[in-house]
């Protein structure tokens, strides 16, 4: 259940304020909501399969422990990416079929590489049970994709953006250095070294929010 768990809170997390979701909130305004949310689950079911798949495959040709600080610093950069937010670029127009399939390739072509996608193929390659985190991921995306629906589209508000951004960013980059404390030598990490490390993240931290405020901020009025 640990699998399942882990794989449905960090997929919720990185998928507040993803480009998924934004994309899922984009079509809620045109087609009706449960027919988003189910081309969400068949295009994430078959993307997080492939994630799922790739991420076994790892375990079978990198050693356990490179696999965990793997893991354990993809968490981190997927803290740092959430800091630097996500934006559409044109996704939900790209296809005019029936609004089912409209969805759902749309949905799956802008899961690849993204995010939610790597971290499946981490949390897969860290806990080794792909039908748990399958199901964890797959059910993480219809909650934070029913969240952004009801809240953004059906109570017409906005989610509270820089807060769930920083919340996840802080648990993301937490557990990612949990997971390299429990994984990487004393004589590597050391106090000099953590202290620099969380230093770089603070800064990098500072820098992305700067450009994300920065790809936010309106244009001036000519």
């Amino acid at each position: 259940m640990t699998a399942f768990w882990a794989s449905l809170v960090f997929v919720v997390l990185a998928e507040m304020g993803d480009k998924t979701q934004l994309l899922a909130m984009a079509f809620a305004t045109r087609y009706k909501a449960s027919t988003v949310l189910w081309a969400v689950f068949v295009a994430t079911a078959l993307n997080h399969a492939l994630a799922v798949a790739v991420g076994n495959y790892l375990t079978t040709i990198v050693p356990l422990g490179t696999i965990q600080i793997t893991a354990a610093v993809s968490f981190i950069l997927f803290g740092l990416w959430t800091i630097r937010g996500d934006k559409l670029d044109g996704e939900d127009k790209r296809f005019s079929f029936s609004p089912f399939w409209t969805v759902a390739i749309a949905f799956f072509i802008a899961e690849m590489g993204d995010k939610t996608q790597l971290a499946t193929v981490a949390l897969a390659a860290k806990y080794q049970s792909s039908v748990a985190v399958w199901f964890g991921t797959n059910v993480g995306m219809l909650i934070a994709d029913a969240i952004g629906i009801i809240i953004g589209i059906v109570m017409g508000k906005h989610i509270p953006e820089r807060a769930v951004k920083w919340g996840a960013a802080v648990i993301f980059i937490g557990f990612g250095i949990y997971g390299l404390h429990e994984n990487v030598s004393e004589q590597i990490l050391t106090p000099v070294v953590e202290i620099a490390s969380l230093f770089v993240l603070g800064i990098a931290g500072f820098l992305l929010a700067r450009v994300s405020q920065d790809k936010t901020a309106p244009e001036p009025e000519g």
